[in-house]
C-alpha cells in the first residue's frame, strides 16, 4: 500500500487541488481512469465552444445581406474542423499528463479508483490495476456523463451522445435530438449551421428550462423559427430501421403548452402524439454522476438518490477526511463553477477556518444562437417564493450599437424593493460577455442597481444595453413591457 497526504479521483477541477496540496509540499497522488483533463476538457466546453466558434463565424458570414454585402460561401471542410478541434483537445489533455509524469510533486494513477474504506483506494482496470493507496485527505471529482434516459427501443438505436456528436466528421442530413436543454440547444445550432435539418423533442413547454422563463419562451420561439421544435413532448418510443430512425414522443403531463415548428399546439390532454424522423439520434437529456465505480458502499459517502454526491457548506461528505466538487456533488453542472468550488477546497484545506462556498452569483451562459446568460434569481423563482421585487427589460436594439448589429434580444433585470439585485438574464449577441459585469455588482460591489447606474459605460458599446436595463422605470411585480421607460 502506498501512502499519500492527499488523493484525489478525477483530473479536471480537482487538479486544481492537488496542484495547490504539492505545492504546500504534500505528498499527491491523482487518479484517472481517462484523458487527462476532465470532461471540460475532453467531451465538454472546450470542443464544444470551439467547434459552435465555426458555426459563428459561418453565421456571420451568411448573414452579411442585411449589411449590404455581398458574401458567398464557396467550400466548408466539415471534417477538417472536427479534426483540428479534437486533436487540439488532444493536445492539450497530452499536456497535462506530461506535466504530471515530469513532477516530483505528484504521482499519476492510471484506472478506475475505487474505495476500499473511507480513504484507502484500489485502482481497477488501466495501467496501474492492482495498486492500493491511501490518503489523510480524499477528493472526489469524477464528474458525469451523458444520462440516458427510459426509452422503448433505445438499446437498439445507433444513437449518439454529446460525446460521440463532438467527433462526428460530417453533419448529419436529418438530426433529431431529445432532450431541450444546453446541450440539444448548442449542438443544435451548430449542426444546424453547418446543414443538418435538426428536429429537437424536449420534455418542457419551453427549451432551455435553466432560464428566465422569459427567455425561455424567447429562445423557443426563435429555435422554432429555424428547426422543428416539439417543446412538451417526452420520447417514449424508438427503432432503426434502413438507415432511419424513428421516435415516438407524447405529451409531457408536466407542461403546460406544447409546440410544434412554432405553432402552439394547446394544454396538455388536448395535444396529440407526434412520430419525428431522421438519419441520426443525439440524446442530450442530461447528465448523470460518475459514483457507480467508486463503491461508495465502502464508506460512509452519501449519496442523493440521482447519485450525486451529498456534502456540507464546505464540500466535506459524510466520511472523514473525504471531499467532493464539481460536477459529481450536482449544485451546478459548470466547469466555472468546479473551479470555484476547488478554489474553495483549497481554502477550506489550506485555511484555519473553514468558509462555505458562495454560490449566490454563480452565472450561466449557452452559446447557441441567440445566445443566452443569467445570473442569480429567475422572475418564476420571485413569484414562487411570493415576495415583492421589480423587474425591467431593455431591447438591444433600443442602443446605438444594438441597432447597429440588427440585434434581436433583450436584458431582463430583477431586483428588490430597495434596489438589490436579485438577478440578471440576457438573449442575445455577447449575453456570456454582459453578464460579467452584473456577476461582478453582486459578488464584488454593493449588488445594487447603482453598481451599474454609476459607472461609465462606454458609448455606443453593446454595454449600454445592460446600463439601459439597470436604468429608469421598473415594474413592480413582474411587468413584461420591453420598452425604455425614462
Amino acid at each position: 500500500m502506498q501512502e499519500y497526504d492527499f488523493l484525489v479521483i478525477g483530473s479536471g477541477s480537482g487538479l486544481d487541488v492537488a496542484n495547490a496540496m504539492a505545492g504546500r509540499g504534500h505528498s499527491v497522488a491523482v487518479v484517472e481512469e481517462g484523458r487527462l483533463g476532465g470532461t471540460c476538457l475532453n467531451r465538454g466546453c472546450i470542443p464544444s465552444k470551439r467547434l459552435l466558434y465555426h458555426a459563428e463565424v459561418l453565421e456571420t458570414i451568411e448573414g452579411a445581406g442585411a449589411f449590404e454585402i455581398d458574401a458567398e460561401v464557396t467550400d466548408v471542410d466539415f471534417g477538417e474542423i472536427v479534426r483540428k478541434v479534437n486533436d487540439e483537445v488532444a493536445d492539450s489533455a497530452d499536456s497535462i499528463r506530461r506535466g504530471l509524469t515530469a513532477s516530483d510533486a505528484h504521482d499519476l494513477f492510471s484506472g478506475t479508483g475505487r474505495f476500499v474504506d473511507d480513504r484507502t483506494i484500489e485502482i481497477v482496470d488501466g495501467d496501474d490495476a492492482g495498486a492500493t493507496l491511501r490518503a489523510d485527505t480524499v477528493l472526489v471529482a469524477t464528474g458525469t456523463r451523458p444520462a440516458i434516459p427510459r426509452i422503448d427501443g433505445i438499446e437498439d438505436v445507433d444513437y449518439l451522445t454529446s460525446t460521440e456528436a463532438l467527433r462526428l466528421e460530417a453533419p448529419p442530413d436529418d438530426l433529431v435530438i431529445v432532450g431541450g436543454g444546453y446541450i440539444a440547444a448548442e449542438l443544435g445550432h451548430f449542426f444546424e449551421t453547418f446543414g443538418s435539418d435538426v428536429t429537437i423533442v424536449g420534455r418542457r413547454e419551453t427549451l432551455l428550462p435553466e432560464a428566465d422563463d422569459e427567455v425561455g419562451e424567447a429562445f423557443t420561439d426563435r429555435y422554432a423559427e429555424r428547426f422543428d421544435v416539439y417543446a412538451g413532448y417526452e420520447a417514449v418510443a424508438a427503432e432503426e430501421a434502413d438507415g432511419e430512425v424513428t421516435v415516438e414522443a407524447r405529451p409531457y403531463p408536466e407542461a403546460d403548452a406544447i409546440r410544434a415548428g412554432g405553432e402552439r399546439l394547446g394544454a396538455p390532454g388536448e395535444a396529440e402524439d407526434v412520430t419525428v424522423t431522421g438519419d441520426t439520434l443525439l440524446v442530450a437529456a442530461g447528465r448523470r454522476p460518475n459514483t457507480d465505480a467508486l463503491n461508495l458502499d465502502a464508506t460512509g459517502v452519501e449519496t442523493d438518490e440521482a447519485g450525486f454526491v451529498e456534502t456540507d457548506e464546505y464540500l466535506r461528505t459524510d466520511a472523514e477526511g473525504v471531499w467532493a466538487l464539481g460536477d459529481v456533488v450536482g449544485e451546478y453542472l459548470l466547469k466555472h463553477s468546479a473551479n470555484h468550488e476547488a478554489k474553495a477546497v483549497i481554502r477550506n484545506l489550506l485555511g484555519d477556518e473553514p468558509e462555505p462556498v458562495d454560490y449566490s452569483a454563480m452565472p450561466f451562459a449557452v452559446f447557441a444562437s441567440p445566445e443566452v446568460a443569467g445570473v442569480g434569481a429567475r422572475e418564476q423563482d420571485l413569484r414562487a417564493a411570493d415576495g415583492d421585487y421589480a423587474t425591467r427589460t431593455y431591447a438591444y436594439d433600443e442602443t446605438a450599437r444594438g441597432s447597429a448589429m440588427r440585434a434581436e434580444g433583450f436584458v431582463k433585470v430583477l431586483i428588490d424593493l430597495d434596489g438589490t439585485i436579485e438577478g440578471c438574464h440576457i438573449i442575445g449577441p455577447e449575453a456570456s460577455n454582459l453578464i460579467e459585469e452584473v456577476v461582478v455588482a453582486m459578488t464584488a460591489g454593493s449588488g445594487t442597481v447603482e453598481d451599474i447606474r454609476d459607472a461609465v459605460h462606454i458609448h455606443p458599446a453593446l454595454s449600454e444595453v445592460v446600463d439601459r436595463a439597470f436604468s429608469g422605470q421598473f415594474s413592480r411585480g413582474g411587468g413584461h413591457d420591453h420598452r425604455h421607460h425614462g
